[in-house]
């Protein structure tokens, strides 16, 4: 499967993260969000302008702006 940012996948869509790319407390904020290498997510909405984001991870709903789901590579799942 191809690699990717988060903020590329579409909605109903499913990914399991590979990495999280950055440093300092803006990766330390994803990876305390439960936004780890291993973990499945699915893609449930966008916002109308495309900002923010909204998904499902680990069994809970989590929205990010598109400039940190930019941080995350992910493989498409499905």
């Amino acid at each position: 499967m191809k690699e990717t940012t988060l903020n590329l996948i579409n909605p109903g869509k499913k990914a399991k993260i590979i990495q999280i790319k950055g440093e300092g407390s803006a990766r330390r904020r994803l990876l305390d969000m439960g936004m780890i290498p291993g973990a499945e997510l699915e893609v449930i909405k966008r916002a109308p302008l495309g900002d923010p984001i909204e998904f499902k991870i680990k069994g809970y709903h989590l929205t990010l702006r598109k400039n940190e789901a930019e941080h995350i590579l992910v493989q498409q799942l499905g």
